[in-house]
């Protein structure tokens, strides 16, 4: 059975690089036989702010929850906002506190591939820390590999797209077998 990865990430921009670099996972991830679906930045903009005080969930809120709900494994992609993730991408990860209940409580036991994109090297890695963080108290399991990219002095993408730094693109690689691979030795408690 095709394994179940979820990525969401990016910004108010479509085609930002924190959004390119999680699509490239999934599609290293596809090559290895999974199915993939992508919340990119203009649908979790689409997301109200959660509350947790209502149970009412827009169409959206619903699709991204049952995403994850039959996910074998995530990947989260943010640019690194002054040290931290962006809002877009904390609102759906918070959104994610209706499967507290489920059988399968929050990502437990879920490999869980991170990506920070920031204008420089310090914000990278505090947000990737922070990301690690979260990935933990949501149950997550976060791949040894972690992507911090500086988009001022790396070029991950050519014009046409395409990943075209070939360290950038191990790393893509890496994380997506360990999420293969860590995926299915998952094994519901």
């Amino acid at each position: 059975m095709a394994r179940k990865i979820v990525g969401l990430g990016g910004t108010f921009r479509l085609g930002s690089s924190s959004e390119r670099l999680v699509r490239s996972v999934l599609s290293a991830c596809e090559a290895l036989g999974a199915e993939t679906h992508m919340f990119d930045g203009p649908a979790l903009a689409a997301l109200p702010h959660f509350n947790p005080e209502s149970p009412q969930r827009t169409p959206e809120q619903i699709a991204l929850v049952n995403a994850v709900r039959q996910a074998d494994a995530l990947v989260i992609g943010t640019p690194g906002y002054h040290g931290g993730l962006s809002g877009l991408v904390k609102n759906a990860i918070d959104l994610l506190e209706d499967t507290r209940t489920d059988a399968r409580v929050y990502w437990d036991g879920m490999p869980v591939g991170l990506i920070v994109s920031a204008a420089g090297w310090q914000a990278g890695g505090v947000t990737l820390g922070a990301l690690r963080g979260i990935v933990h108290a949501m149950r997550g399991w976060p791949t040894p590999v972690g992507l911090a990219i500086n988009s001022i002095e790396q070029k991950p993408f050519g014009p046409d797209g395409a990943l075209v730094d070939d360290g950038i693109a191990a790393q893509v690689t890496l994380m997506a077998r360990q999420i293969m691979s860590f995926s299915l030795e998952n094994i519901p408690a």
